[in-house]
């Protein structure tokens, strides 16, 4: 008995059209041109005397300051931080939620592309200067931040929670409508569930950024440690400024790493 051993012919690779060449090739024109018309000294910036200047400013900032009362001024400005980025980021979640419906087209074409286009422009805006605008109506402490955190994460929230409703495998809901429950229910049961994991991971994603968001904040007035950072810095208390920038780092990195542990374990 013979056995056909001869190998199935190997898939033939689709031609690259012609518009991803152009694309590529728009690309790479406009990395040579950034390159091209930014005045970038990178021998000035690696001079001895930028190194020298650089060293000596570095300097000024040790040792950090470790007075009991500072040390509580930077611990009470730390929890303002999180807090401002907390809030910030459940409101923007609730909203975004909500805003995310008609964006991923469940109310029809023209309310997809209104509250598309809204959600646009609530992104489109830096944190920064969202503060700028709030603390002429809130004045100046965590409050404006924390509006001014809400509003911006509202807009990258909602368009990530649209996508992944849209994105969604429409069978199991398809399943529930078919066996007559409403649209409604069948989203709760059904669409929801699915995409909880993926829309928990977005949250505690822009959770991290706006605690790095809410630490400079303070530059404006939003009170935390970003406050404390520009008072210190404009001053010239160094060392002060030291201890606030290892408050921040600290803060930084143990957000990072519950938030990694919290989706490590959405995922399993």
């Amino acid at each position: 008995m013979k056995h056909d051993f001869t190998l199935p012919p190997l898939p033939v690779a689709a031609p690259v059209r012609w518009s991803t060449w152009t694309l590529l090739a728009g690309l790479v024109l406009l990395v040579v041109a950034s390159f091209a018309s930014l005045p970038l000294k990178w021998g000035e910036f690696f001079s001895s005397e930028a190194i020298r200047t650089t060293l000596d400013f570095l300097h000024g900032f040790a040792p950090p300051e470790l007075a009991p009362g500072f040390l509580a001024k930077v611990g009470i400005a730390t929890f303002e931080t999180l807090a401002m980025s907390a809030i910030g980021t459940v409101i923007a979640a609730i909203l975004g939620a909500l805003l995310a419906l008609p964006a991923s087209g469940r109310f029809g074409v023209l309310a997809r592309n209104v509250t598309r286009g809204f959600l646009n422009v609530l992104r489109s805006i830096p944190e920064l200067v969202w503060a700028s605008i709030l603390l002429i109506a809130a004045g100046l402490g965590p409050f404006a931040g924390t509006l001014a955190l809400a509003l911006h994460t509202v807009g990258v929230l909602g368009r990530l929670f649209a996508d992944a409703f849209e994105n969604c495998p429409p069978l199991p809901a398809a399943t529930l409508r078919i066996n007559g429950v409403r649209p409604a229910v069948a989203f709760l049961y059904a669409t929801l569930p699915q995409c909880s994991p993926q829309m928990m991971s977005y949250t505690l994603y822009r959770w991290e950024n706006n605690i790095r968001a809410a630490a400079i904040l303070g530059v404006v007035g939003a009170g935390g440690l970003g406050q404390m950072l520009k008072y210190h810095l404009s001053l010239f208390q160094m060392q002060q400024a030291a201890t606030v920038i290892i408050a921040m780092l600290l803060m930084v990195a143990a957000v990072d790493g519950l938030s990694y542990v919290l989706r490590r374990a959405m995922t399993r």
